[in-house]
């Protein structure tokens, strides 16, 4: 008698890819807290994680070279500018200044206000309802999180804060340029990645940024080829946007929502911090206002590629139905597919 394979259920499957994507979201925020203790240089990181995906993705980004050649340069200049050299120079600086928990917090927690101010601005309309109660929680969490560096001055940590601020505006800017391309999840990385290591190369070998690359620990170099590189570069956005298609946007958003307080978490046995009362009040104001900032009424289908203010597109790296992100995130890709909810 031959016994029955149990199979595995695709929710299930949804769910650990989702876990895993996590995992590499918390991991961002760790290796950019890590680095300043690493005998690698930001520029090194960054070589690494632009890099790595390029060498593995060649082929394919070689058959959709026409693709990438089309894109207009005002779409490229958001993706490139928001997502590449700057923002990932502004997330190692900030996190090196900071903590796990603030770069986990500051940068995806902040993308819905950045993101709401730039459709304000477009003449989208103000966000209502509970996206309006999401960006209202957000903002306190984030005064939570930061004032109580304002006495006694800690000017590292406050610097180390606009500075990640700084980063989430650019991942904003990043978010709008990607739903105005049409390229699928690995034309998207080579979009990002090719000009972004070539920048990085040429003002290594120019001098301009410092390098440590060819004297640093292997073992770190090793960390961060599979942070960064892989995990980062490659495997969050693509396993993300598989959970988006097993489980739904909206469940997967609050399941998404939760890699600042996993960063906070991991931080503590990994990096030696500790949970402050700023970062046990901050966070979870910062999380839940994320969930709520992304929540779109299930009645009403989205009618355009762009977000708009009822719906914040892509905050924090959690999609709505119409949207399949990377990173941090923080830091990946998204192709424009649509992808059913599970309502």
């Amino acid at each position: 008698m031959v016994g029955t394979r149990r199979r595995v259920s695709p929710a299930t499957v949804g769910m650990l890819a989702l876990l895993l994507t996590v995992a590499i979201w918390a991991a961002f925020a760790l290796s950019a807290r890590a680095l300043s203790s690493s005998t690698l240089q930001p520029a090194d990181a960054g070589l690494l994680r632009f890099g790595v995906p390029l060498v593995v993705l060649a082929p394919a980004l070689w058959r959709r070279r026409r693709q990438l050649a089309a894109v207009r340069p005002a779409a490229a200049a958001k993706i490139i500018g928001g997502a590449g050299v700057p923002f990932f120079l502004a997330a190692m600086y900030g996190g090196g200044l900071t903590s796990a928990a603030f770069v986990g917090s500051l940068i995806p927690g902040m993308v819905p206000l950045f993101v709401s101010a730039l459709m304000v601005r477009a003449g989208r309309g103000v966000p209502k309802g509970t996206q309006a109660a999401g960006l209202a929680l957000i903002a306190v969490g984030v005064l939570a999180l930061v004032s109580p560096s304002t006495v006694p001055l800690d000017r590292d940590v406050l610097v180390g804060s606009g500075v990640l601020l700084l980063a989430s505006g650019l991942w904003a800017l990043y978010t709008v340029g990607l739903r105005e391309v049409s390229l699928d999840p690995v034309g998207s990385i080579g979009l990002l990645c090719l000009p972004s290591f070539a920048v990085l190369a040429l003002l290594v070998v120019t001098g301009v940024l410092p390098t440590n690359l060819g004297h640093a620990a292997g073992g770190d170099i090793l960390l961060f080829l599979v942070v960064q590189g892989l995990g980062v570069g490659l495997c969050a956005g693509l396993l993300y946007a598989f959970a988006i298609r097993r489980l739904g946007a909206q469940r997967a958003s609050v399941v998404g929502s939760l890699s600042p307080v996993a960063a906070s978490l991991l931080a503590i046995p990994l990096l030696d911090e500790s949970l402050t009362l700023a970062v046990l009040v901050g966070v979870p104001l910062i999380t839940a206002g994320v969930v709520l900032a992304n929540v779109r009424p299930r009645a009403i289908a989205p009618t355009t590629d762009m977000p708009d203010a009822s719906g914040i597109s892509n905050a924090s790296g959690i999609p709505h139905a119409s949207d399949i992100p990377d990173a941090s995130g923080i830091p990946g890709v998204r192709p424009r597919t649509k992808v059913p909810t599970d309502a």
